[in-house]
C-alpha cells in the first residue's frame, strides 16, 4: 500500500506523488482492517530517523503549504492554516521532539492531518516526509521495553521493518510513537 496524499489546494493527483486518498477512503480503508490483529501505521521521516503513527490516529496527508504564524506560542506551533474551510493548528513535530538533524537527501515536507479521536481541535503535524502505510503484525512490534506509559518519551513500541538489500535481508527500526499523549499533553498551548 502507498502513501495517501491530498493536495487540498488543486484536488488532483500531484506528479510522482502516487495516488490521491480523500479522508473516506482512509476511513474505508479502517474499516477493512479493523479486528485483523494487525498494526497499520503511516510511517514518515523526522531528520534521519523513521517514525510512525496508527493509521487510526490519521485523517489525511497534505502537501506542505504556507502556515500562518501565531505570536506568543510554543516555538514547536509553527502557526494555521486553512484547509477547506477548518482553522488547523500546525505543530512541528521534529522541533517537539528536540530532534535536531536535518533530513538527507530529497525533502518533501508533509502536514499529517489527525483525526478527530486524537483532538477536538483540528491539528496537523509538519514532518520532513511520508514514505507509506504499512501493515505489521505483532511479531514485528517491541511493545515492551520502550513503552511509555511511565515515562515522558511518547514511544509506544519499536516496530522491526524487513528490508531486503541485495541478496540480504535487514531490518530498519521504525519508532512508534503515541501521537495522542504527545497531543494531550500540549493542548492547553493550541
Amino acid at each position: 500500500m502507498g502513501t495517501f496524499l491530498v493536495d487540498y489546494q488543486n484536488q488532483e493527483e500531484a506528479p510522482d506523488e502516487g495516488p490521491v486518498m480523500s479522508s473516506q477512503e482512509v476511513r474505508r480503508i479502517r474499516k477493512s482492517s479493523k479486528g485483523a490483529g494487525n498494526l497499520q501505521v503511516v510511517e514518515f521521516i523526522l531528520g534521519n530517523e523513521l517514525f510512525a503513527i496508527d493509521l487510526f490516529d490519521t485523517r489525511e496527508v497534505i502537501n506542505y503549504t504556507e502556515i500562518t504564524p501565531l505570536p506568543n506560542t510554543p516555538s514547536f506551533i509553527k502557526g494555521i492554516i486553512d484547509l477547506r474551510g477548518i482553522i488547523t493548528t500546525i505543530i512541528d513535530l521534529k522541533e517537539m521532539m528536540n530532534i535536531t538533524k536535518e533530513a538527507e537527501g530529497k525533502k518533501k515536507s508533509r502536514i499529517i492531518v489527525l483525526d478527530a479521536n486524537v483532538s477536538a481541535k483540528m491539528i496537523g503535524v509538519l514532518v520532513d516526509d511520508v514514505l507509506a502505510v504499512s501493515t505489521y503484525n505483532e511479531n514485528d512490534i517491541d511493545k515492551d521495553t520502550h513503552a511509555s506509559r511511565n515515562s515522558d518519551r511518547d514511544i509506544l513500541g519499536i516496530i522491526r521493518k524487513k528490508v531486503r538489500s541485495g541478496d540480504r535481508e535487514k531490518s530498519d527500526l521504525i519508532i512508534w510513537l503515541d501521537i495522542k499523549m504527545m497531543v494531550q499533553k500540549v493542548e492547553s498551548d493550541l
